[in-house]
């Protein structure tokens, strides 16, 4: 035999059986795979096909038809039933039984009463942000200002028991200082802010009118700052007067007028999404002693800025807020620790385990700038006010150096 033959006689014992000790090699499929040679005819016979039994296999598809035939149709004649006549029948029908009412919407969203920010066909909801067109724009933030950051985190050493949240923003270069500006904290009376600018807004869209009256009730008198609460029953108040109170006196009475002006908490809030803010809401009318109301220090910066936004306010509006705000008469957080002969612009809040201040600072050498301190603190701890100051003249000498 040539050798070539031998080598192609030795492959296929290889593959189909072993010639050295007689035993066999399990073959691959061969079924479906046209490429593949046949079996070798030893192979074939050591390896007979089973048999299959064909009326058992038959059998027991019958037996599980009818299983499975019984199963639906023991759903079909209890569960089904069940299902009309308790949903779909009343859906299509009259109720059999009318005197139970159902609330789907209250079942379905259980808190939507009473945590919403808008309104949609005088019906409550949840809305985000504005994100694609915001109607404010957002700052440009460009350097970290490492020098505030690094003193700031210093002077956060020697007060153990605060926790703060701190922004700077420079109007010439863009440069910010970021301490936790991104926390949510309570708001306090600087929620009074976003309702000053949605006030504004109604003014521009001719909603309202800064020389509507409103008439003083039980209904809006609220404890805490400002004196309202002690004026006479069925005293009437023009809105102007209750937006220049809201902010210099931080008068809460004045700040639930507004706001049920405008269409209550959930119109405020519907306006804060238009603008793109996203973590700043009101909850609580106030006063808000539980702290419920929230704000970051980043969102508030960002509607200092756009306050002088021709595209989001007008000038006359500017000048408004800009008098409200130069005559707030608690000066003693952040323009505490100003230099003399700077000006600033701003409103403070303070329930207590909360205290804070934001505003606009103008520099006697023409610098610029937003600043944003809000603290937690132990409830009523001079603490909280000794870390504003101090942190106020730490951001105020970086600035002017």
């Amino acid at each position: 035999m040539p050798e070539l033959a031998k080598n192609y006689a030795k492959r296929e014992r290889y593959y189909y059986g072993n010639i050295y000790n007689h035993t066999t090699v399990r073959p691959l499929r061969q079924e479906g795979n046209p490429f593949a040679a046949p079996y070798p005819q030893s192979v074939q016979k050591l390896r007979p096909r089973p048999k299959v039994n064909h009326k058992k296999v038959n059998r027991f598809n019958l037996i599980h038809r009818c299983i499975s035939i019984a199963v639906m149709l023991a759903i079909g004649c209890t569960v089904l039933p069940f299902g009309f006549n308790r949903v779909t029948k009343s859906m299509i029908f009259k109720s059999p039984y009318p005197e139970v009412k159902s609330d789907f919407k209250n079942e379905g969203y259980p808190t939507i009463g009473y945590l919403n920010n808008h309104l949609f066909n005088n019906i409550p909801q949840f809305r985000g942000a504005q994100i694609k067109k915001p109607l404010m724009t957002p700052l440009v933030e460009n350097a970290h200002m490492v020098g505030i950051e690094n003193g700031i985190k210093s002077l956060m050493a020697q007060y153990p028991t605060i926790h703060p949240s701190v922004f700077v923003w420079d109007y010439d270069t863009g440069h910010f200082a970021d301490i936790n500006a991104s926390e949510q904290f309570s708001a306090a009376s600087i929620i009074k802010l976003p309702v000053l600018l949605q006030l504004f807004r109604s003014i521009e869209a001719k909603q309202v009118s800064l020389y509507d009256e409103m008439t003083l009730t039980d209904y809006y008198r609220a404890e805490g700052s400002g004196g309202l609460q002690f004026k006479a029953e069925n005293s009437k108040y023009t809105l102007d007067y209750l937006a220049r109170v809201m902010i210099t006196d931080s008068d809460n009475s004045a700040t639930n007028m507004i706001m049920s002006k405008l269409g209550s908490m959930t119109d405020v809030n519907q306006g804060i999404r238009d603008w793109g803010i996203k973590h700043t809401h009101v909850k609580t009318w106030l006063p808000d002693l539980g702290g419920t109301n929230h704000t970051t220090a980043r969102d508030l910066a960002t509607m200092l800025y756009n306050i002088e936004n021709p595209e989001f306010l007008s000038m006359s509006s500017r000048e408004k807020i800009f008098d409200y705000m130069g005559h707030v008469k608690n000066n003693r957080l952040i323009q505490a620790g100003l230099g003399p002969g700077a000006s600033f612009l701003h409103k403070t809040g303070d329930i207590g385990k909360m205290l804070g201040d934001a505003g606009i600072v103008y520099a006697p050498d023409g610098k610029k700038y937003i600043v944003v301190i809000l603290v937690n603190r132990p409830y009523n701890s001079v603490a909280g006010k000794d870390f504003i100051v101090r942190a106020s003249e730490i951001i105020y000498n970086y600035m002017v150096k």
